[in-house]
């Protein structure tokens, strides 16, 4: 995608947010770093109905510009930018696997090296708050710190990535260790891999990035 317009990008990654199965309907949404403020999917609009026109840019106190309402979501995505300046693009999603251990309030532990995809030894699970509140940015935010993936209890999943591209694969990976943890339990709680190992994960993925 990357010789796509931000738009064409961003529209691209919300549509395939539904054809890789991590969506659904109008729930979830992505956002991407525009300048001073951030470009993001708007609200209740099917995004096979969504138009590059349709994708609403907003400064981080919550200023619109566009013709459509910005995802009710909005004020995680923009705390996200502000806390986090390592973030080019969030997506957060209802995908099935990682709202099912939400919705247990189960973290992902290191049952698979590849959790360290997210940055730590765990997939955090933030405890529940109302969508679109101000306390779920807050728990959302407390729950990715050293991180880029956690789970948000009751709701879905959140992502964050240097852009689009990094974010959507993140987020695919995400949930395929959800699914796996869960196939997993199904026959015996699965033993965790130490800190140690996890650590020598963490730093080889880093020279891997380098």
């Amino acid at each position: 995608m990357s010789g796509l317009g931000l738009r064409a990008q961003l529209l691209a990654t919300a549509r395939a947010m539904n054809s890789q199965g991590l969506n659904q309907g109008t729930s979830g949404n992505v956002s991407v770093r525009d300048g001073s403020g951030l470009l993001i999917t708007p609200s209740a609009l099917p995004y096979d109905r969504c138009g590059e026109d349709d994708l609403v840019w907003m400064d981080g106190e919550g200023k619109v510009e566009g013709r459509r309402k910005p995802s009710s979501e909005w004020r995680m995505h923009a705390a996200i930018y502000r806390y986090y300046p390592q973030a080019g693009a969030v997506l957060h999603a209802h995908s099935l696997y990682c709202t099912t251990l939400a919705c247990l309030e189960r973290p992902i532990p290191a049952f698979h090296y590849m959790v360290a995809m997210a940055g730590g030894d765990s997939i955090r699970c933030a405890p529940y708050a109302t969508f679109g509140t101000q306390a779920l940015s807050d728990a959302a935010i407390a729950a990715l710190e050293d991180r880029s993936a956690a789970l948000l209890g009751h709701h879905g999943m959140i992502c964050l990535a240097a852009d689009l591209d990094h974010v959507l694969a993140l987020a695919i990976e995400v949930e395929t260790l959800a699914r796996m943890y869960l196939q997993a339990l199904q026959v015996a709680e699965p033993p965790l891999l130490p800190r140690a190992e996890m650590a020598e994960v963490l730093r080889r993925f880093a020279d891997y990035k380098a």
